[in-house]
């Protein structure tokens, strides 16, 4: 079954040439390419937060097969929900499920198939205009993430890294940072998780995003992607950039925080 864009005009342009414009722009942030095992990347408005994803992935060598990881904010559907089939439609193009990745995780422990979690989620979608400038050859596996347990993170990051080994895929982790708190206080919790991300410590992020209460909406994921660079030999973090939406809006009484990160 092919997903139709749920926030396409919304969170990023709905004409073809426009979108492309916009993701070039982002993308000509440039630096040294790394073959990374994941990524960080934010997944608000693209006028807000596509700047900072751009950085991110201006640096990674994406490969032909990439699993996207993120949040459910709309709490529909299953705690891991793999869309199963078909292709993700985008107005640039559509990028095709890949099916021996998305079998791979099909038989992990949680993950389930299910289309309700998928289907108004912006988390994942807007990763894939990136992914398919990048690499126009590219296919994904979905995987839309409610709140888990860290052993259960653990065990889908296993699971991850065991179907990413075999295809060479990156993993890609959907999630913006602190929300609507002052841009100062936002910068003091978010680099707290972020130190975490960088000393490959996926058990001490979920603890001190637990602890410190920092409203970042892809703990999970990040989480479940950490663990599944570990295992996949992952030896080294990188903060690419950080921002926030005040510096867009004007606003710093309220922002929400953007991290990119890649892990190699």
């Amino acid at each position: 079954m092919d997903r139709e864009p749920a926030v396409a005009g919304r969170f990023y342009a709905g004409e073809p040439a426009a979108l492309r414009r916009e993701v070039d722009r982002f993308l000509a942030a440039g630096g040294e390419k790394v073959r990374a095992k994941g990524l960080v990347a934010p997944h608000a408005g693209y006028v807000y937060s596509g700047a900072v994803a751009g950085a991110v992935y201006a640096r990674v060598e994406v490969p032909q097969r990439v699993v996207v990881l993120g949040p459910n904010h709309t709490g529909l559907g299953c705690p891991a929900a793999l869309w199963p089939d078909g292709a993700w439609r985008l107005p640039t193009g559509e990028v095709p499920i890949d099916p021996e990745l998305t079998a791979a995780l099909a038989g992990g422990p949680l993950v389930e198939v299910d289309l309700e979690a998928h289907l108004h989620e912006h988390s994942l979608e807007v990763q894939v205009p990136f992914l398919l400038r990048a690499r126009p050859d590219v296919s994904i596996a979905a995987l839309c993430l409610g709140h888990l347990r860290f052993a259960d993170c653990e065990a889908v990051g296993k699971r991850v890294a065991k179907a990413a080994a075999g295809a060479g895929a990156l993993v890609v982790a959907s999630s913006d940072m602190s929300h609507y708190i002052p841009a100062d206080a936002a910068r003091e919790k978010d680099h707290r998780a972020i130190e975490r991300i960088l000393a490959l410590d996926p058990a001490g992020l979920y603890e001190v995003v637990h602890r410190e209460k920092i409203s970042m909406c892809g703990i999970i994921p990040a989480t479940v992607m950490l663990v599944a660079a570990l295992e996949l030999g992952a030896t080294r973090a990188e903060l690419v950039r950080y921002g926030n939406s005040g510096e867009v809006n004007g606003d710093m009484r309220q922002v929400v925080g953007y991290a990119g990160i890649l892990v190699a």
